[in-house]
């Protein structure tokens, strides 16, 4: 997989820090539930199985990451499901029981690289005490369903429960929708689980994703370990996402481009469709001083594309291009998306102006971004910015 870099710094997004598990529950009706980002987290070590997945839960010392510009979810729940209150990443928590048989559902979604699909797959064998297997017979595990009307895997893996030697049973479903990758998972009593498979997917295609609850809130960043790379400016940076915010530029955007759900951290975001359905997104954010720094955001866009990482002497002499009257410098890579397993390209543009950092980012398809390489740099030129504070 052919990749090479220019030049680019952007923001180490806290999207990237983590990747965890799910669970969910509800109650016979319609209901649209909105985030709570006031859960806390109860700091476990990350599983033994498949390192590489997501942690059932939050590391110690790290903040439970904002969930609060999601959409809100409006979904029909089959008869017998409790709804919880959701705790920690859930969005959505439920609980079944039936006699002294227990089982529980989570939806959680997670912005940016959330542990790839081969990764999270085999974490959730593993809680089931079966053993972790290539990426090709993984792949034919995954049963095609659908939430709402978007295409989702479900693995739906039986075996015993480690600790008690119970036979347990795993109905997991991932989604990615736009930047985000949806986790919906039913873990309990193996036959339970097996009774309850067809509400679940009865439940998937009731899902309806609304518009975002509340504008992504502020993380404490000062909640991040010592060894985290700097970030400075990020705090300030999540506050000015929200729609109509002051720091806003103004740009003269291409046709065809979508304005899309922001995300924390983000500025503006615009999705892209090819005639045959093939997507990239254009994600916008600002950070102050360097934004971190280049070499770490570089590494971390390569970590999208699966890409090793790579040093300080890879990143010299990159191209520029002319910006508000400054330069702006491009980085161009080629890989693997590690969200989805296929072939993508990234196209980011980091532009140094008045003690801030803007980074512009085109990712996904690489025909779709190779196509409108030329429109990011237009876009990115017609930027009028506001005066600095």
């Amino acid at each position: 997989m052919k990749s090479f870099i220019r030049r680019n710094h952007w923001p180490a997004t806290v999207g990237t820090i983590l990747c965890i598990a799910l669970a969910g529950c509800g109650r016979d009706s319609v209901k649209v539930y909105h985030v709570d980002a006031s859960d806390a987290a109860t700091p476990t070590p990350p599983p033994a199985v498949a390192p590489a997945a997501m942690p059932a839960n939050m590391p110690d010392g790290l903040p439970v990451p904002d969930n609060s510009g999601q959409p809100s979810l409006k979904y029909t729940l089959p008869a017998g499901w409790v709804e919880k209150t959701p705790t920690q990443m859930r969005v959505a928590s439920f609980g079944i029981a039936q006699d002294s048989k227990q089982a529980d559902v989570s939806v959680i979604p997670l912005g940016g690289t959330a542990g790839n699909d081969l990764a999270n797959v085999n974490r959730w064998r593993g809680q089931v005490g079966l053993a972790a297997l290539p990426e090709s017979d993984v792949a034919n595990l995954a049963e095609k369903v659908t939430v709402g009307e978007a295409p989702a895997d479900l693995y739906d893996l039986a075996g015993t429960a480690p600790g008690s030697g119970e036979a347990q049973r795993i109905l997991g479903v991932i989604l990615h929708r736009e930047d985000t990758a949806w986790f919906f998972k039913m873990t309990g009593e193996a036959g339970l689980v097996e009774q309850q498979k067809s509400a679940f997917i009865a439940f998937l295609k009731s899902v309806q994703f609304g518009a975002p609850a509340t504008a992504p809130a502020t993380m404490d960043m000062s909640q991040l370990p010592p060894s985290h790379p700097p970030i400075g400016g990020m705090a300030a940076a999540a506050q000015s996402t929200g729609a109509g915010a002051s720091d806003k530029p103004t740009w003269t955007v291409p046709a065809g481009w979508q304005e899309g759900q922001l995300a924390q951290f983000l500025v503006a975001r615009y999705t892209i469709s090819s005639a045959d359905s093939a997507q990239a997104a254009v994600n916008v954010s600002s950070l102050a001083g360097d934004g971190g720094g280049l070499l770490p955001n570089v590494n971390r866009w390569r970590g999208q594309l699966g890409l090793a990482p790579v040093t300080e002497t890879d990143l010299a002499n990159l191209p520029t291009v002319d910006a508000s009257g400054g330069k702006a410098t491009l980085i161009e890579l080629s890989g693997t998306d590690a969200r989805t397993g296929k072939p993508a390209q990234l196209v980011g543009i980091v532009l140094p102006l008045n003690g801030q950092t803007w980074f512009y980012k085109l990712m996904g398809d690489a025909t779709v971004v190779a196509q409108q390489k030329a429109a990011l740099v237009q876009f990115v030129q017609s930027a009028k910015y506001p005066d600095a504070h």
